[in-house]
């Protein structure tokens, strides 16, 4: 069984090979952190600590969410942080985070919403007896007692805000929905909620039964696709400033370190001979 991710196919669709290196090669990114992702993951992990404080019968101040904040800030701090933008400094993002953390707090104190978990993992079943399985991690899943509804709840820190057209299409909320349907009951309704931060905003769309059934079949036609490629060539987009294997792509002129070029001629070799075993006599050995 191999597991999948939205976020690992999503890499393949993005580039084939940035997926090769990440996932089937294990080449560990020259890239610790990007500036982008530390402030997500400061801003999610505030807002987990908030949350999991209401579920113990405590209410955090704003100031006791933007300590908590700060010090997730500091702690996980690295040197050699990725920053894409010329015009913008490490510092300029840590406000923007705190500012994200005011206008939540204000919007949706005292925070009883029904919160069930936070970071929940759940494993999406695409099929009886597919020998494939996805899995994803839910940012806050809420049972909204006066509509019945399970909510699930997304942050996103992001400068931009898609169309409710995207929203409507997007497949990462959707297939966690069929997991909570797994659980809690096929019949039971499923919210889909994202907190754009940047914007304040929250934005909602819902999926029926059939429309799932679609995806299932959607998910798994992409998987088989990803696990009969045979060649992963580079694809050149405005996404490629964030990459974390930019100074290892060949797109750009770059190359693999040596000791990586290696491991892949090995692999390749392998794979070689044990497609064409005929072919074997022809490869040198090590």
């Amino acid at each position: 069984m191999t597991v999948y991710s939205h976020s690992k196919l999503a890499s393949f669709e993005q580039c084939r090979y940035k997926y090769k290196l990440k996932y089937i090669d294990k080449v560990p990114s020259p890239v610790e952190k990007s500036i982008e992702a530390h402030l997500g993951t400061c801003v999610h992990d505030s807002l987990e600590w908030l949350y999991t404080e209401v579920q113990k019968g405590n209410l955090p101040t704003l100031d006791d969410v933007l300590e908590k904040y700060v010090l997730t800030w500091q702690e996980g701090w690295v040197e050699n942080i990725l920053i894409v933008k010329t015009n913008v400094t490490a510092e300029d993002y840590k406000t923007k985070g705190v500012q994200f953390l005011i206008d939540y707090y204000i919007k949706h104190q005292p925070f009883k919403d029904g919160t069930i978990s936070m970071e929940e993992k759940v494993w999406v079943d695409l099929a009886r007896d597919y020998p494939h399985k996805l899995i994803g991690y839910i940012d806050r899943l809420v049972h909204n007692k006066e509509t019945g509804e399970y909510e699930i709840h997304d942050y996103k820190t992001a400068n931009s805000l898609p169309s409710q057209e995207k929203f409507d299409k997007d497949r990462q909320l959707a297939l966690y929905s069929i997991a909570i349907k797994e659980k809690y009951g096929k019949d039971k309704p499923v919210l889909l909620t994202w907190h754009y931060l940047n914007h304040n905003k929250q934005i909602f769309s819902k999926r029926t039964n059939e429309q799932l059934d679609e995806l299932k079949k959607e998910i798994m036609e992409l998987i088989e696709t990803v696990e009969h490629a045979k060649i992963f060539p580079t694809q050149k987009t405005i996404l490629c400033n964030w990459c974390e294997y930019k100074t290892y792509c060949k797109a750009f002129g770059n190359k693999l370190p040596e000791k990586y070029r290696e491991q892949q001629m090995k692999l390749f070799k392998d794979e070689i001979k044990e497609e064409y075993p005929s072919a074997s006599k022809y490869i040198k050995s090590e």
